[in-house]
């Protein structure tokens, strides 16, 4: 049994700031993506990959120190994984040129792992009334950063050097390591075992492959050879991984518990749910950037947009403990469905392409309100589902699904936005149809979460709730 955190504000509210620390990281290079073959003699193909090699770390880091926190500590493993951040983001201030930023840029995914990490320390840690809160924040935490750090990031990108972009981010991950030495401890709790070193190389080249094919799909072509046969080696790496980790007695990823009904649907829902988030996050500020000419846009600067959508980041705040409270009292399945169902409503909303800030503003807060609660509950479920001992790798692989998620919907965004143009100014921008495609598909994807988070079945019969998820959100 392990003791409950003395001090569960305080762990909460370090934890949760790891989170924001990964949404600075994802959204770090966004406002300067544009400048960046400029100001290091680099293709925009090229400078691409700078988005591409963090999320593709990300991916493969995720799981793997999902599993060695189980093994070995999840506070120890989030202390790697800050320390990998802050080494990344020291290498990208100093980065010389294109390659090595590029390197930087692969470190600073390891900060994937910190949210799944985090949800399972306060499992550990916090008294069972306060763990639903804490991790409603935790699990929020990703897109309440993503709102407030654009308008941060465009402002320094506008008026400072792009280095000062990655020293602030070594500060910030520095800052955090030291937090969580200080005030976190480590849980007792381990799984034992050796480490899956095949599965882990299997799963890391399966993902590498499938997430290059989504992320470079539109810039390769969706049916050319390169695409298409990263696809076809994702589906032979992915059979092989599955055939190993069913032999293996320690396995990277459980794929028996994982395929328990509560588990298995939670995680394709949470591809669903990445899929309708994302889509307000990449377009909305597009929107207003975008010339009054085009006859959507409102012409506003990048800072100014950020501005606009700072509610998002206050609903997402307000919300979290909103859908605590709704998961203790309804249950985290109840919570999913409403999250997704207003997430839904808020992509229909962002549809008809509002013809005024206000309006913009009401509907990205409905999203993102939708957004909150819907991820709030995620974890509640997972873990409810699984043993004590395999929490962090069971939200390592929902954080996985809901990246694969967020990875789809780029996809799909970079395919559609290319295709329906049209000509202002003499330049080429999406078209008023683009945007609406769009909406219209994160909409389709957040009814279709509501609709599997409605049908799965609760846990089976038989098995073992973790005893302080099971207190915080069953009904």
């Amino acid at each position: 049994m392990v003791t409950p955190s003395a001090r569960p504000a305080l762990v909460i509210g370090v934890l949760a700031s790891c989170g924001l620390a990964v949404s600075v990281m994802q959204t770090l290079v966004v406002p300067l993506l544009p400048q960046f073959p400029r100001l290091l003699s680099a293709s925009p193909a090229t400078v691409g990959w700078l988005v591409t090699a963090t999320l593709v770390a990300g991916a493969v880091c995720a799981p793997v120190l999902g599993r060695l926190g189980d093994m070995y500590g999840k506070r120890r493993l989030m202390l790697v994984a800050l320390a990998m951040v802050t080494a990344g983001s020291t290498l990208g201030a100093l980065a010389p040129n294109i390659g090595v930023l590029i390197a930087a840029r692969a470190l600073q995914g390891a900060a994937m792992g910190v949210i799944a990490l985090g949800i399972s320390i306060m499992r550990d840690l916090l008294p069972p009334d306060r763990v639903g809160s804490g991790i409603a924040l935790m699990s929020s935490s990703l897109g309440i950063g993503g709102a407030i750090s654009l308008p941060i990031t465009g402002l320094v990108a506008q008026q400072a050097s792009w280095r000062w972009l990655f020293g602030a981010a070594a500060v910030l991950s520095a800052l955090q390591f030291f937090l969580v030495r200080a005030v976190v401890r480590e849980s007792p709790q381990r799984s034992g075992g050796r480490f899956d070193l095949p599965g882990a190389v299997g799963l890391g080249l399966a993902l590498v492959c499938v997430l290059l094919a989504i992320s470079k799909g539109a810039e390769w072509g969706w049916s050319s050879p390169r695409v298409l046969g990263l696809l076809a080696a994702a589906v032979v790496l992915f059979a092989a991984w599955g055939r190993l980790e069913l032999r293996v007695r320690s396995p990277l990823v459980d794929l028996r518990v994982s395929a328990r009904p509560t588990v298995l649907w939670t995680n394709i829902a949470s591809v669903l749910i990445g899929f309708g988030m994302f889509a307000g996050f990449l377009l909305t500020t597009q929107v207003l950037q975008a010339p009054t000419a085009s006859g959507y846009g409102f012409g506003l600067s990048l800072v100014a947009a950020g501005v606009v959508l700072l509610p998002i980041g206050g609903a997402m705040t307000i919300f979290s403990p909103v859908s605590a409270r709704v998961s203790r009292r309804r249950g985290a399945r109840t919570t999913l469905v409403l999250g997704t169902s207003v997430l839904a409503i808020g992509n229909v909303a962002m549809a008809t392409l509002p013809g005024s800030i206000p309006l913009v503003m009401a509907a990205s807060t409905v999203t993102a309100i939708g957004a909150a609660l819907a991820y709030s509950a995620l974890p509640l479920l997972i873990m409810d589902a699984v043993p004590a001992s395999e929490t962090a790798a069971a939200n390592s692989l929902n954080t996985l699904m809901r990246m694969l998620g967020t990875s789809s919907c780029s996809a799909v965004v970079a395919a559609v936005t290319t295709s329906l143009t049209m000509a202002v100014d003499g330049q080429v921008l999406p078209s008023a149809a683009a945007y609406t495609v769009v909406f219209l598909a994160a909409a389709v994807a957040a009814v279709g979460g509501a609709v599997i988070a409605a049908v799965t079945p609760a846990r089976q019969a038989g098995t073992v709730a973790p005893e302080p998820v099971a207190a915080a959100a069953r009904a």
